[in-house]
């Protein structure tokens, strides 16, 4: 069963919000779109310190609507999220030791989106290392170290996440050597999410319930973006609010979010929380060049669902 429910009225507002997306961005086809958006009514079980017992939390009832919310797509830094997660089931578990290069990376990975910190996370939690090609049979083995994350989520026992693949680096330029053999001649092997699964678990963090209560709370620290004008202007393009769902909020707003974009991609996933009406979850992706180098698309989609809670 999926984690939350379908419900007719947030179905009809999904749509036309859809319809109007596609109309105002004729270059944004049907196919190059996936959202999944949860909205949380009273009494909100999410953002308070881990109130609810991971029993209790799945078993409050939560509104959803998607549109190819199964679909799997290429997920740039949003699967980020996912690296944090884990990173932090691994020190719960002492399979890593703390450090402070290791919370750096940590820290890195979620704020700047930095690909080489999340390099280093990747390796400390799998055991492996980039470089040169390898012969076929120690490839096998390396191969099988890295998949310790994809073993790790698909052990949650989740539908959602049954069809995910997070055992690779995110790169600048591209990978070399061995990590250029694993992803596959034709890069099968690639990452691969859907929003339904960034959904859960962004919503596991905020409730309070991925990996421990006091993990989710130094998670959610990082998570948590600025508004204000004169923090956005300091990072310039790279403060993953602007041209992104944030960029439209009211500044008293709160938000905490994770996105991504390539050349061909530009995909955000956020929780957010405005004075006045109820707390929402929201996950989008769009794909294409045009699409991924158009800052307005998100912006818009954001605009428009921000509208619609309103409405609810």
């Amino acid at each position: 069963m999926p984690f939350y429910q379908s419900c007719d009225r947030l179905t009809e507002l999904g749509q036309q919000i859809l319809q109007t997306t596609w109309r105002k961005f004729p270059s944004l086809s049907p196919e190059q779109i996936a959202l999944t958006w949860l909205v949380y009514d009273n009494p909100v079980v999410v953002n308070t310190d881990g109130a609810l017992s991971p029993e209790a939390f799945w078993e409050h009832p939560i509104r959803g609507f998607q549109y190819r919310g199964d679909v799997r797509l290429y997920p740039a830094s949003v699967v980020k999220l996912f690296y944090l997660v884990a990173i932090h089931e691994w020190l719960e578990g002492r399979m890593l030791q703390d450090s402070t290069e290791l919370e750096r990376a940590i820290q890195d990975m979620i704020v700047e989106s930095s690909n080489d910190a999340t390099s280093y996370i990747i390796d400390s939690l799998t055991g492996t290392t980039s470089g040169p090609e390898l012969p076929p049979e120690p490839l096998q083995t390396w191969s099988h170290q890295r998949n310790i994350i994809n073993r790790y989520y698909h052990s949650l026992g989740w539908e959602e996440l049954t069809s995910i693949n997070v055992n690779q680096k995110p790169w600048s330029d591209g990978p070399y050597g061995r990590e250029r053999q694993f992803l596959g001649a034709n890069y099968e092997n690639r990452n691969m999410l859907t929003t339904n699964a960034i959904a859960r678990l962004f919503h596991s963090i905020m409730g309070g319930v991925a990996v421990s209560r006091e993990r989710c709370q130094s998670m959610i620290r990082l998570l948590n973006r600025s508004l204000e004008p004169a923090d956005l202007q300091e990072f310039d393009e790279e403060n993953q609010v602007t041209g992104f769902l944030g960029e439209v909020l009211p500044e008293d707003s709160q938000l905490w979010s994770k996105a991504g974009w390539t050349s061909r991609a530009r995909h955000d996933a956020a929780y957010i929380e405005v004075p006045g009406q109820q707390p929402y979850l929201l996950v989008v992706f769009t794909e294409g060049e045009a699409n991924a180098q158009n800052r307005a698309i998100l912006p818009f989609i954001s605009e428009q669902i921000l509208g619609a809670i309103a409405k609810i």
